[in-house]
């Protein structure tokens, strides 16, 4: 049985069972990172890949960050892990780990997130593309494969030609 679970804080947010979901989530007053600290928000997003979502593919931007999940299941709970406890996981982590090497208590990120369910393969492929190639639009490289906080899953979807996975050196 699919599930569809709605809740509303300042912005409406939509979750279905099984379903991938792209996600945006952005620092407070649009804060530029450091290269390290956008490490360790990359490695916190990539952190609880197949415990509690399949990650597709995540960008860390300067000043945001994009995701593609789908939530996984809570075997000991028996339900589906929340889009709000994965979000408040990586951005609670990221934003000690970086208060911490800061040596501060600062609001890293915006309270809220962007998310919306993605209904179909030609959605997903085009959100894939759109997130690797965000830091080629924002002119922080020539190719997306060079960018050191991109990473997509090589899973190859039946609707979509072959994926050539970004291997880093």
């Amino acid at each position: 049985m699919l599930f569809v679970h709605f809740y509303r804080r300042n912005l409406p947010h939509l979750q279905r069972d099984y379903k991938p979901h792209f996600v945006t989530f952005v620092t407070k007053n649009r804060r530029v990172l450091a290269d390290w600290a956008r490490q360790i928000v990359f490695d916190c997003c990539t952190h609880d890949h197949q415990k509690k979502y399949n990650l597709r593919v995540v960008v860390v931007m300067p000043d945001h960050a994009h995701m593609i999940l789908t939530p996984l299941t809570d075997e000991r709970g028996r339900r589906i892990f929340s889009l709000p406890e994965i979000m408040k996981a990586i951005k609670g982590t990221s934003s000690h780990a970086i208060n911490r090497k800061l040596g501060a208590h600062e609001v890293i990120w915006q309270e809220e997130s962007f998310d919306h369910v993605l209904r179909s393969s030609e959605s997903l492929d085009a959100k894939v593309d759109y997130i690797l190639q965000n830091p080629v639009r924002a002119g922080l490289v020539n190719v997306a494969r060079d960018y050191p906080w991109s990473w997509r899953n090589p899973v190859e979807s039946p609707y979509s030609p072959a994926i050539v996975p970004i291997v880093r050196p």
